[in-house]
């Protein structure tokens, strides 16, 4: 008789309320609740199922980072890659700043591969990337590794090496043109301690470009020693444990652990170095003015003579093209170069 009366229950209740209650899992999104049982599904809502979306979750994810992306883009745009595309449209014409332009071809260019001038501006600048890019490399790395200590104060040593860097060029220069005087500056004055005496720094054609070089290797150096410092602070410590463990001396540690993982580091300061050194401006500007006799004349300040001063704006944009190339082979041999020989990734 029990049995009878259960079935009949059975039949007479409908499927949801035959379900056992544990079996009913509430869920819930932002289109109304759902009360799924097994096998069944209903809603509480009467909209049904959520409309679906023209945009997938992912495009969705990658238009908000477009959109955030956007200001640094337009930025990159107006004041990039417009202007180069201006100064490499306007090599081809003959512009003197106040005339209307005029189309020449590839003039400029043929009188700039002509121009001993170029070539002597050229040559100056290489010598200067010489002088400047190792000593600044190599004092700044051996600062780094001094730095790197945990010495009491070694915070504001940190900060006076990087002072020299926040100033300004033209300032820094003119206190430089002290420095370097003859008669009355103080470099000569210290020289003459060791019977050196009355060395013309800004007025010899041998030792104006050194000069130069040396304002820039101590306006530059401190702040390439922030570089190396951040790469050696990410070097994990075990690996200089496990080079002391298999008994390396420190300097077979710095030659085959420190160095190679410095090389993400050194990739970074050499293409900054290497294109800071070619627009070299502001110091010789502030202290020879291109001399003595074109000694000091780089090709940066030879593109601003050219520009602002003999007012030959197509022919000046046709030498900053040529210093585009020149920065751009530069930066891909370099690129080549550290390519197999960078590490990212020392977890």
């Amino acid at each position: 008789m029990r049995r009878m009366q259960r079935q009949q229950q059975n039949a007479e209740t409908p499927p949801d309320e035959r379900t056992p209650k544990a079996a009913r899992i509430p869920q819930s999104n932002s289109y109304g609740s759902h009360l799924t049982y097994q096998g069944y599904e209903t809603t509480s809502t009467g909209r049904g199922a959520p409309p679906h979306h023209w945009l997938s979750f992912q495009r969705r994810i990658n238009l908000q980072a477009y959109i955030f992306l956007f200001p640094s883009l337009l930025g990159l745009l107006v004041f990039l890659l417009l202007p180069v595309i201006a100064v490499a449209v306007l090599s081809f014409f003959d512009w003197g700043l106040i005339s209307d332009p005029h189309f020449i071809g590839l003039q400029n260019y043929v009188r700039l591969f002509q121009s001993p001038i170029v070539h002597q501006s050229l040559i100056v600048t290489a010598y200067f990337v010489l002088l400047n890019i190792p000593l600044q490399t190599i004092l700044a790395l051996l600062l780094a590794l001094f730095m790197n200590k945990r010495l009491p104060g070694i915070g504001l040593f940190r900060t006076l090496f990087a002072v020299p860097w926040m100033a300004t060029p033209v300032a820094m220069g003119i206190v430089w043109q002290w420095i370097f005087d003859p008669q009355y500056g103080a470099l000569n004055n210290f020289l003459s301690l060791f019977g050196v005496h009355e060395l013309t720094w800004l007025t010899s054609q041998q030792l104006a470009l050194p000069a130069i070089a040396i304002v820039s290797i101590w306006g530059n150096v401190g702040y390439t020693m922030l570089f190396f410092l951040a790469g050696l602070q990410g070097i994990p410590e075990y690996l200089y444990e496990a080079a002391y463990i298999d008994g390396a001396t420190p300097v077979q540690t710095f030659f085959r652990v420190t160095l190679p993982l410095l090389n993400p580091t050194m990739f970074f300061v050499l293409v900054t170095n290497f294109i800071s050194s070619f627009q070299l401006f502001d110091t010789v500007y502030a202290m020879t003015k291109g001399g003595p006799a074109g000694s000091t004349n780089v090709l940066n300040y030879y593109i601003f003579k050219e520009a602002f001063q003999f007012f030959h704006a197509g022919y000046a944009s046709a030498l900053s093209m040529l210093l585009f190339v020149i920065l751009m082979l530069v930066t891909l041999l370099l690129a080549l170069y550290f390519r197999n020989r960078t590490t990212y990734d020392l977890s």
